[in-house]
């Protein structure tokens, strides 16, 4: 089982850089306010899960500068979703608005929320 996950995540990651969506355009103005936005966004992920890559994919296509944190990569990402996200699932989008922490869980629900906020 293993092995498919490896030979699936490649597969995903593959296609994924080859049919990469295009960012839209923005004046260099309204860019900067939407990085500046997003500063308050982390992505929490693993490199090769289909719904990541379905987010990310949304990001680029928004133009989205979303920082990510790979679970698989550091453990304080993993251990910081779940003490204080209350689940290891991705993926998973910490929005922190007036001092306030929220995370969202589901793919779709991240990309409309996305979507909403920037398209």
């Amino acid at each position: 089982m293993k092995l498919i996950r490896i030979i699936l995540g490649a597969l995903i990651l593959f296609f994924n850089a080859l049919f990469s969506p295009r960012g839209i355009k923005r004046s260099a103005e309204q860019q900067s306010d939407v990085n500046q936005q997003t500063e308050a966004l982390k992505l929490y992920q693993f490199n090769s899960c289909p719904f990541c890559v379905k987010v990310r994919r949304s990001a680029k296509r928004l133009s989205l500068p979303l920082e990510t944190r790979d679970l698989k990569k550091e453990q304080k990402w993993e251990d910081e979703l779940i003490s204080k996200g209350g689940a290891r699932k991705v993926p998973c989008l910490r929005i922190e608005e007036n001092e306030q922490v929220t995370w969202m869980y589901e793919s779709k629900d991240i990309i409309a929320y996305l979507e909403q906020r920037f398209a």
